[in-house]
């Protein structure tokens, strides 16, 4: 990267701190004023900063309206896809990637177990959403008082003996799945089917989407999938990290 390219891109974190004047930015880069005067122009002159009536300089409109584009345009799918691909060929199972959706947990992709018990999960069909790894990733992330409002609205099937009661448990397990950062559904919908997920979060922190690895306990038990949990930890990570547009840390490799 050249000088003068690097010495500009250095000036926008320095304003995301706050208003600076030009002498504070040229302390920054530990240039001339009249070469930090010259970076400031010309960023200003592509929106990206703006300088207010106190002579100092902001962060400029454009650049925000630039970050939510990029953002809209970001395709969690798109960029988790070869990810879950990998797991899947490291572990053998059902991998999955759901988000949350107009009142629904929803499938938006699924690569298949190489065993041949498979699971009966399709792609935009929405989950059971009090007793899946993927839907109390999603939920465990709301506000308090949003995770309680929605809890308090959902039905309760009791699609088996392991399957959430009521209102009061989904918002107990919420609260652990959102301290301890993952989430299990050890036959809560199907006996015999077993998973554990993780959550996929953006650049704020938030969670934008939840991955879990499934499998009938024919295949393993449960207690041998949750050993997969630090893999499947690190597969969700990884594509939080890309989707948020964050360095690659190596030591997260896979």
């Amino acid at each position: 990267m050249s000088q003068t390219v690097d010495r500009a891109l250095s000036i926008l974190p320095l304003l995301a701190e706050g208003p600076a004047d030009l002498g504070q930015v040229a302390d920054r880069l530990g240039v001339h004023k009249s070469t930090a005067l010259r970076l400031l122009r010309t960023l200003h002159e592509h929106g990206l900063v703006f300088r207010q009536s106190d002579q100092r300089y902001r962060l400029g409109a454009r650049l925000f309206a630039l970050a939510q584009e990029a953002v809209e345009n970001l395709d969690v799918r798109e960029i988790a896809h070869p990810h879950l691909l990998a797991l899947n060929e490291k572990c053998g199972h059902t991998v999955h990637l759901a988000v949350y959706e107009e009142q629904e947990v929803l499938y938006i992709d699924k690569v298949e177990s190489r065993y041949p018990v498979r699971m009966y999960s399709r792609i935009g069909k929405p989950v059971a959403i009090t007793v899946a790894a993927v839907a109390k990733l999603l939920l465990a992330d709301f506000p308090e008082a949003e995770r309680r409002a929605v809890a308090e609205k959902l039905d309760y099937p009791a699609y088996t003996s392991r399957s959430t009661p009521n209102a009061a448990a989904f918002l107990k397990e919420l609260a652990l799945v959102r301290e301890q950062g993952w989430a299990t559904d050890l036959g809560g919908h199907e006996e015999s089917i077993n998973c554990v997920g993780a959550p996929i979060r953006g650049a704020d922190g938030r969670v934008v989407a939840a991955m879990s690895v499934s499998a009938p306990n024919v295949v393993v038990t449960a207690e041998e999938l949750l050993r997969l949990l630090p893999l499947v930890r690190r597969t969700a990570e990884a594509i939080s990290r890309e989707y948020s547009g964050a360095v690659p840390d190596a030591r997260n490799a896979l």
